[in-house]
């Protein structure tokens, strides 16, 4: 057996909502069918069948448009305490095989098998020892990327969908990649993909073309880590949420948000809890992750490993607020939680700024933040407050 020196799987589940109502309900089976809330109430879908999808129907879009799309099509009201159950037993069969398991959603995850491959054979082998697994245990199907990193991986579990294993071996990861648009390559958002094609790069082959010094001075960071994806090289790892050390702070609105000004005054004052967590404990973080769940109960983590390490709040702040405005869909989709915190965690190191353009004094700040901790602690938290947090409040 030859090993593989890193291999990660990404397991996605097909049409998963829609799946588990067609495996409890045979009346359902081989029609089309949407997860989702009432045209009338302004509902979306939560999952598309695989029948209704050749007429366009899609995840995230609006019921009464699906509709319109595939009027035949039924709709199921979501069970999304049902669906979590059934995850769990998904993600037993994965807690089997290795304890790296990185949730991304109930029906979607990372696992990082290269430390047990002596143990249950090649990746290959593993992956198809899991699709068996769930297809027993739980009737549905799941469709398996095998590569030796996160962003391969997620590119071959899309590539033979439904029930689908697709391999991606070291060699072969830049002749698969060159064909692929570059809306494919993560952080590719319309915007950036409208920039790129005014560049005349619509396939990752195109773009790897490019020196990286270009794409850096058009695009700025955002070319050099597309650039690094471009040519199948992403380090990033698959980390369960209980190994990875972190503070941080989320709320569950009592009502789901679309504004982003809301949702950004909510991150600012999450961001200032967990400084003060950071500063208590005497510890300071390398990585900030955001995390949101949708109207729809689907949750997504985005994160940022910084150059250095911080515990100040306007850093976190900022880097959190650039997550949510250029990696997520808040202010296209509803927000029923948000929440964001700090990983990477050490208790020595230079604090890093991210104020140098702006010329802003980051120990004078570190100073302020650490006063402010001093007042709350003495007088309570609401001693002190931003405004923009005592405004909303208000109104």
């Amino acid at each position: 057996m030859e090993l593989w020196p890193r291999a990660i799987l990404h397991v996605d589940m097909d049409a998963f909502y829609a799946s588990v109502e067609q495996r409890d309900n045979p009346e359902l089976r081989g029609k089309p069918i949407i997860v989702g809330g009432s045209p009338r109430s302004r509902g979306v879908v939560a999952a598309a069948s695989y029948e209704v999808r050749p007429y366009g129907v899609r995840s995230a879009m609006p019921t009464s448009k699906a509709l319109r799309l595939c009027p035949h099509a039924i709709i199921v009201k979501p069970r999304i305490h049902h669906y979590a159950a059934v995850s769990a037993q998904i993600f037993a069969i994965f807690a089997k095989v290795t304890p790296l398991v990185q949730s991304i959603s109930l029906d979607e995850a990372f696992l990082d098998v290269t430390g047990c491959q002596r143990l249950h054979g090649d990746p290959v082998t593993i992956a198809k020892r899991i699709r068996a697994s769930i297809k027993a245990e739980t009737g549905l199907t799941g469709s398996v990327g095998v590569a030796t990193c996160r962003f391969m991986a997620k590119i071959a579990s899309d590539m033979d969908k439904p029930d689908g294993l697709t391999v991606i071996p070291a060699d072969e990861m830049l002749d698969r990649l060159a064909p692929l648009p570059v809306s494919r390559i993560w952080g590719v958002g319309p915007v950036t993909n409208r920039r790129l094609a005014a560049m005349g790069i619509s396939t990752i082959g195109e773009l790897r073309q490019w020196p990286v010094e270009a794409l850096v001075q058009e695009l700025g960071k955002a070319g050099r880590d597309l650039y690094e994806l471009a040519n199948g090289r992403d380090d990033s790892p698959a980390v369960s949420e209980e190994e990875e050390k972190s503070i941080s702070h989320e709320n569950t609105f009592a009502v789901d948000i679309s504004g982003l000004a809301t949702l950004e005054t909510t991150l600012r004052d999450q961001a200032d809890r967990v400084s003060t967590r950071l500063r208590r404990a005497g510890l300071r973080g390398k990585v900030v992750f955001l995390k949101l769940r949708y109207d729809d109960f689907s949750t997504v983590t985005r994160r940022k490993t910084l150059d250095g390490i911080t515990d100040l709040s306007e850093s976190i702040f900022r880097v959190a607020r650039e997550l949510l405005r250029g990696k997520t869909d808040a202010g296209r989709r509803p927000v029923r939680l948000i929440g964001v915190g700090m990983a990477g965690l050490t208790e020595s190191g230079t604090q890093m700024s991210l104020f140098k353009e702006e010329s802003v004094d980051t120990d004078k700040l570190s100073r302020l933040e650490r006063v402010t901790d001093g007042i709350r602690a003495k007088l309570g938290k609401e001693a002190i407050q931003r405004a923009s947090i005592r405004f909303q409040e208000e109104e």
